[in-house]
């Protein structure tokens, strides 16, 4: 019990974060190519009231964490609404609002690596704020990772289905419905953890610090 709520404590802000600005990076970008359906409804916010899901921004993160030993932690928030038939190109515009979501899990990453060689400068000797920051890198590095899945309803089976052929786009979206249970079978049974997510992961750390390469030599 004392493990979960250090892992709570930790994890909390990082997962909210993350799975807000996620949602709202689609919105904006929706709107940008000319869908405002999430604005008239209310979702264009960085308010996580707005986002939060019981079941994908609590539930699943718990039962992630105990199924996987505290190895995978995962969660999302309610979905964005946007309408792609809207937006001014739909197939080449849905794969722009896709890729929002997990660029914008990139870039607080990138901030919160930036945040731990800020604090190294400083001196700052707090070991929870680098546990937070180093959550943060995970957190928003595993969501990076995970939701360009190519498999809908994650964003990287959007962008699967604005790059391929029409008849292809089709077969592929018809498996929308049960796509997120798919996904999560993949997961708990290693398969996607162990084709998809580790391999990217290390991708990813490796660009990510790639990036932070030049902050660190100026800090």
């Amino acid at each position: 019990m004392d493990q979960l709520i250090q892992a709570i404590t930790v994890y909390a802000l990082p997962v909210l974060f993350a799975i807000t600005l996620h949602e709202a990076a689609h919105g904006y970008a929706a709107r940008h190519f000319g869908d405002n359906t999430a604005y008239m409804m209310g979702r264009l916010s960085l308010n996580p009231a707005r986002h939060i899901d019981p079941v994908g921004t609590i539930l699943v993160p718990l039962v992630l964490y105990f199924a996987t030993g505290g190895s995978f932690l995962f969660g999302y928030a309610k979905p964005v609404p946007v309408n792609f038939g809207a937006l001014r190109n739909p197939k080449r515009d849905m794969v722009w609002v896709a890729l929002a979501g997990p660029a914008s899990n990139f870039a607080q990453a990138f901030l919160y690596g930036l945040a731990v060689l800020v604090m190294n400068r400083l001196g700052v000797r707090e070991l929870f704020f680098f546990d937070v920051a180093r959550a943060g890198i995970l957190v928003n590095l595993v969501m990076f990772v995970f939701n360009l899945f190519p498999i809908p309803p994650l964003d990287g089976g959007r962008v699967l289905v604005g790059l391929l052929p029409l008849r292809q786009a089709l077969a592929l979206s018809r498996i929308e419905p049960y796509g997120f249970f798919i996904v999560m079978a993949l997961v708990l049974t290693n398969i996607a953890t162990t084709v998809w997510l580790i391999p990217l992961m290390r991708v990813s750390q490796t660009l990510l610090g790639l990036l932070l390469s030049p902050f660190g030599m100026i800090l």
